[in-house]
């Protein structure tokens, strides 16, 4: 499938390979923000071009759930180490009765 030279083309004749996709006249402001959004996800381009498509193509209720999802939206924010609390005491069993 093969559009103007403006357009994106899908190369099947991979021989069994999965299609490749071309897309030409591409405003180089897209493609720096491509390059950027890459780099803060550690993936290549291409890498990132292919996580794009697979979510904007996916079926509704095909999440990979919901760590998943907050992973995928927050995991570059990085985490926290959250020391717990010292205790002056040692913790109470809940009562259960009454």
């Amino acid at each position: 499938m093969s559009a103007g030279s403006e357009g994106a083309s899908i190369d099947g004749s991979g021989g069994g390979r999965v299609p490749a996709v071309s897309v030409r006249g591409l405003n180089p402001a897209v493609k720096r923000r491509l390059r950027i959004r890459a780099a803060q996800h550690g993936r290549s381009i291409e890498a990132e071009i292919r996580h794009i498509l697979e979510e904007a193509v996916r079926e509704t209720g095909e999440s990979e759930g919901p760590f998943s999802t907050l992973l995928d939206r927050f995991g570059e924010l990085g985490g926290v180490d959250i020391e717990p609390p010292q205790r002056s005491e040692p913790p109470r069993s809940p009562d259960f009765g009454s």
